[in-house]
């Protein structure tokens, strides 16, 4: 089953996606998702220009024999766009095996072992009032698991916040210039958790998304004030390339800690997993390599009793979404999945058959992926640049967005 045809598609329906098309000399389609958000440009490049061409005429089942020989065979190893690339071919790779041997990827991955993947939604609010109702809102539509953000009173903008609609932080052919206060941010954040605990009680697992913006020491003052709500978790309290950091927030507070979306391979976690430093692993089955590489970390992660708890926004595509929910539905030590909606416009460009009930997601029975990519509908969505914004603190300083 000889590979005869890599191509890269870059489209915006509603937001930027890149999507690498892979054919068989026998007519079989498999689909990947390879966006970076923000950067997406570069990795169609990387694909398009250095990765496709060595596609052709190798055999598409070998998985395994591709990922290593993309790794290894390139020298200059591991970073967003080249794990991206990697992640895009292993899915689409995976996607056609599927669909050639008739079955979904979560039986190729070793079959199911739970009926469906529990997911979170995101609420949020310019104020206490309206993150309620959002809040609410998560919940009468079957989430088991909400994550809350608020706007900080003080700050002109606040990350996990949307003013109007669906929250979009990229935007503009300039980024946006934040503003952040870490005091402001320590002295709400419990009063924020307070309120949601208050109204809905511990019926709703309740998550929170710090995006890598205290020092250890901050991120130890929070999570001890957040112990009386009973967290989920609290997801990327410093900047995560410092792993030993989370030695300190670990030792200080009992509110569990997840990180790892901004990861790109094994390493990067090695010491945070094997340390016992946290408690879910955020690797994203786009940035981390695919089901391939990931399904690696998630083994690992199994051996300490960490968690998953994959990255999952609507700037991953469709197809990223099903390719995460076929690993989730396979390992065992599987926590949660984040989850948001997909921008109006996607489902013209991607059909697919995951479902959700009752508060979890199922990929589906079809063979591969179960995502059909429809690229004369792409066509009609041209590629829009966008950036994500950059943080600055009240004295003008660049600070970790």
């Amino acid at each position: 089953m000889k590979i005869s045809d890599a191509r890269v598609v870059v489209s915006s329906p509603g937001r930027n996606y890149v999507t690498l098309v892979i054919e068989t000399g026998d007519g079989v389609i498999g689909v990947g998702d390879a966006t970076l958000n923000g950067r997406e440009l570069a990795v169609a490049a990387y694909l398009r220009d250095h990765v496709c061409p060595l596609l052709i005429d190798r055999d598409a089942r070998r998985i395994t024999d591709t990922w290593e020989y993309l790794y290894r065979g390139a020298y200059w190893r591991r970073g967003p766009v080249t794990m991206t690339a990697i992640a895009a071919v292993d899915m689409a790779l995976w996607d056609i095996v599927g669909k050639s041997a008739g079955l979904p990827v979560h039986q190729l991955l070793g079959g199911a072992v739970r009926d469906g993947v529990m997911v979170y939604g995101h609420a949020s609010g310019t104020d206490l009032d309206a993150l309620e109702a959002d809040f609410s809102a998560h919940v009468d539509q079957g989430y088991l698991a909400v994550r809350a953000q608020c706007a900080i009173p003080g700050l002109d903008s606040t990350y996990g916040v949307s003013k109007s609609g669906a929250y979009e932080p990229a935007g503009g052919s300039r980024p946006a210039q934040d503003v952040w206060d870490t005091g402001l941010y320590l002295d709400f954040a419990p009063k924020m958790m307070a309120r949601i605990r208050d109204s809905f009680g511990d019926r709703v697992h309740l998550l929170h998304d710090v995006h890598h913006r205290l020092s250890p020491i901050e991120a130890a003052r929070l999570g001890r004030s957040l112990e009386p709500y009973r967290m989920f978790w609290m997801e990327d309290p410093t900047p995560a390339e410092d792993q030993s950091a989370f030695k300190i927030i670990r030792e200080a507070t009992t509110t569990p800690i997840a990180v790892g979306e901004v990861f790109n391979s094994i390493w990067d976690c090695q010491e945070l997993i094997t340390n016992r430093w946290i408690d879910y692993i955020r690797t994203s089955v786009t940035h981390a390599g695919g089901i391939t590489h990931l399904r690696r970390i998630f083994s690992l992660a199994e051996l300490y009793g960490v968690r998953t708890g994959s990255h999952g926004p609507s700037d991953l595509s469709p197809i990223a979404f099903a390719a995460a929910l076929h690993l989730d539905l396979t390992v065992p030590n599987f926590g949660i999945q984040e989850h948001m909606n997909h921008p109006a416009g996607a489902e013209q460009v991607f059909d697919t058959s995951a479902e959700f009930r009752d508060g979890y997601f199922h990929p589906g029975d079809e063979p591969g992926l179960g995502v059909t990519f429809d690229e004369e509908a792409a066509a009609r969505f041209p590629y829009n640049r966008k950036y994500l914004p950059v943080n600055r603190r009240l004295d003008g300083s660049v600070h970790d967005w």
